[in-house]
């Protein structure tokens, strides 16, 4: 009977409580960012162990919790997402949560070349790539349309190497890319030379300006966002700087000057065949009738090229008789 009774009191004896799966390294993890954090796998993953119970972001409507390898952000709209590396340090530097990119929206993923990564936020997208993109940069708006348009990181702009920038001389705002080559949003135009309204576009310039065989320092394509010339998806300006070599040059060498402009620049998403002779045609009777004047040259220090002038017979186009400085109607 004795051995019976110890065997009940062993029966009944209270389990010891289930540890909190909350608890961990010493601080408290609860709901989305517990939730999150196990499934990129806990303390083995790039956040390594907790250093922060959750917290109440600044702006009162999202919490975060902080790791010894980054830190996860939740609200209501975005959900739970971790955060780490130079990614997170860029997004520091703008603001956090309460800076133009808002909160993370996604984790960070691995972009098609498999080196770079990238992290969207709710107002623009964070991309990095160990040797090409120079850190981590933003990418938003206008100048995200534009590059985006050409293949984000696999097109022909290539990976960001800069923040945006204001260009005081311009009045417009710029982010360099891969390969010398910039895209910028002008929020007001009258530029000195640059667009008369609203526009978007990009540029490239020559590496090195200096250099021999430069005929062309820096070709400008413009998309005018609002105006008479038409829908800016179709509509463009192609604007082409010449060096002085490039001015004096001569008809012998329009073929190879306009490769060379083409050559800074990828083609406009709305050229034709029709568009493409025209423009041809507007730089080869800019290149034939430059002239050196006072102070300057004549027509100025670019060579504009329309995309909605006709594209009119080669007689015309080489008679100055029948056109107002290369511009026909």
């Amino acid at each position: 009977m004795s051995a019976t009774l110890a065997a009940l009191a062993v029966q009944i004896t209270p389990a010891a409580a289930d540890p909190d799966p909350g608890d961990i390294c010493g601080q408290h993890l609860q709901g989305d960012i517990l939730a999150k954090y196990q499934q990129i796998g806990g303390e083995t993953s790039p956040l390594g162990c907790p250093t922060s119970d959750e917290l109440t972001t600044p702006d009162n409507v999202g919490r975060y919790t902080t790791f010894t390898g980054g830190s996860i952000y939740w609200s209501p709209d975005t959900g739970a997402h971790p955060i780490w590396g130079d990614i997170k340090t860029k997004w520091a530097d703008q603001g956090w949560e309460k800076g133009d990119l808002g909160y993370p929206k996604g984790d960070e993923l691995t972009n098609p070349d498999g080196e770079g990564k990238r992290q969207e936020f709710q107002h623009g997208t964070i991309y990095w790539h160990p040797t090409k993109s120079n850190g981590a940069h933003a990418v938003s708006g206008s100048i995200g349309w534009v590059w985006g348009a050409f293949k984000y990181e696999s097109g022909d702009f290539g990976y960001p190497t800069s923040d945006v920038t204001w260009d005081r001389e311009n009045r417009e705002y710029y982010q360099n890319f891969q390969g010398s080559k910039s895209i910028f949003h002008n929020q007001e135009g009258g530029a000195p030379e640059g667009c008369a309204k609203e526009c978007v576009g990009y540029y490239g310039t020559a590496p090195d300006p200096e250099q021999a065989g430069n005929l062309i320092n820096q070709t400008r394509v413009e998309f005018p966002m609002a105006g008479d010339m038409g829908s800016w998806k179709d509509t463009f300006i192609v604007r082409a700087w010449p060096t002085r070599a490039g001015r004096i040059a001569g008809r012998p060498l329009i073929p190879v000057e306009w490769d060379q402009m083409w050559d800074r620049v990828p083609e406009p998403w709305g050229m034709t065949e029709d568009k493409k002779d025209s423009l041809y045609k507007q730089f080869a009777c800019h290149v034939m009738y430059v002239a050196p004047k006072p102070g300057g040259w004549l027509g100025g220090w670019s060579w504009d090229l329309e995309s909605f002038r006709p594209n009119i017979s080669w007689a015309r186009a080489m008679n100055p008789l029948t056109n107002s400085k290369c511009n026909w109607e």
